[in-house]
């Protein structure tokens, strides 16, 4: 099932506070402690239904990317918590480092991604995961191996991104998982068009969010979710040491079993910052209509735009993104 026309507009350059927020409330859990041992005690909080078979979902980036989660950090994660895990990929619609399965082999290796096994997904073909209740899709091509996997663990690099105005944990399942072929084509491309990237603002944000629905539909409770706030470029990982400078503080690390509610935590600990901290990333996100990927998750029932915000630094004392926003630090390069 597809569409040919364009969506109307429906609100993604528009910030929606709090406070005009409706409906139930799911858990985020928060820290500040940027290392690999805040990402092994925010992981505990959210990682009782991981077992199994389990794929950890990352950009493992363009070669020296220089904003990717920092591998030393991943590997203490995969050593200590999950020892028989696999990071899992997939080759870019784009080409690049990570276009064919070579090539992303050679960029895994110079990126230091050589700690534990490494599945590029769409190796060997695909495979496809319906779709429930999307206006776009039926179903949507995935990479053949996703589906021999128990759980699923994403592990997001929080940034902007160039087209989708910024990156979360969906926006992490639903490209990073479809294939480089057909996957990411059905979600970029209308079909017939000679321009890969003429599909834009709300209608890319509702086709990338069918894609993320299908991904966690899939794997239902053994799926969770951290996202890093760190060295948080406007433009994606995948745009490897072509990314624009950093200007944007840090922040800490988040983690959720809901995909909506941490992408959201994120995003409002953006617009929490200070205006001089924050501008660059918000005109991203807006000037892309980003925040229709919140809306669109929202609607298709994916999860909740309201949470409790625990801060795991402080007893789990409950905080508003204001208050996490106000630790941020200034980004320093490393």
């Amino acid at each position: 099932m597809t569409a040919s026309n364009p969506t109307p507009g429906t609100g993604g350059e528009i910030y929606l506070p709090y406070s005009e927020r409706t409906g139930a409330e799911s858990t985020v859990y928060f820290t500040r402690d940027l290392s690999a041992e805040g990402l092994r005690k925010i992981y505990e909080r959210v990682n009782e239904t991981v077992d199994g078979k389990i794929a950890v979902k990352l950009h493992t980036g363009e070669q020296h990317g220089p904003n990717i989660i920092p591998r030393p950090w991943v590997k203490s994660l995969i050593e200590n918590d999950l020892p028989n895990a696999t990071i899992v990929e997939t080759n870019t619609y784009y080409e690049g480092d990570r276009y064919a399965t070579e090539q992303h082999r050679e960029t895994l290796k110079v990126n230091g991604w050589t700690f534990c096994p490494v599945d590029i997904m769409d190796e060997e073909g695909v495979t496809t995961f319906p779709v429930e209740g999307g206006k776009w899709f039926d179903e949507i091509h995935v990479g053949k191996t996703l589906e021999n996997y128990d759980s699923l663990f994403v592990l997001t690099h929080f940034k902007g991104h160039t087209q989708g105005g910024f990156g979360g944990s969906a926006k992490n399942i639903g490209i990073g998982c479809a294939d480089g072929r057909i996957g990411k084509k059905e979600i970029h491309t209308t079909p017939g068009s000679d321009d890969m990237w003429d599909i834009s603002d709300e209608e890319f944000m509702e086709r990338m969010m069918e894609s993320a629905k299908a991904i966690a539909d899939h794997f239902g409770d053994n799926i969770t979710y951290v996202n890093v706030m760190r060295n948080m470029s406007v433009s994606c990982d995948c745009e490897g040491t072509a990314a624009m400078p950093v200007v944007t503080p840090n922040v800490g690390i988040l983690a959720s079993r809901d995909i909506l509610a941490i992408d959201q935590a994120c995003v409002d600990i953006v617009y929490a910052l200070n205006e001089e901290d924050h501008k660059d990333l918000v005109e991203r996100i807006e000037s892309r209509h980003g925040l229709r990927q919140l809306s669109y998750m929202k609607e298709l029932g994916m999860g909740n735009d309201k949470y409790h915000l625990i801060d795991i630094d402080n007893n789990d004392a409950e905080i508003t993104a204001r208050d996490a926003a106000k630790d941020a630090v200034p980004f320093v390069e490393e």
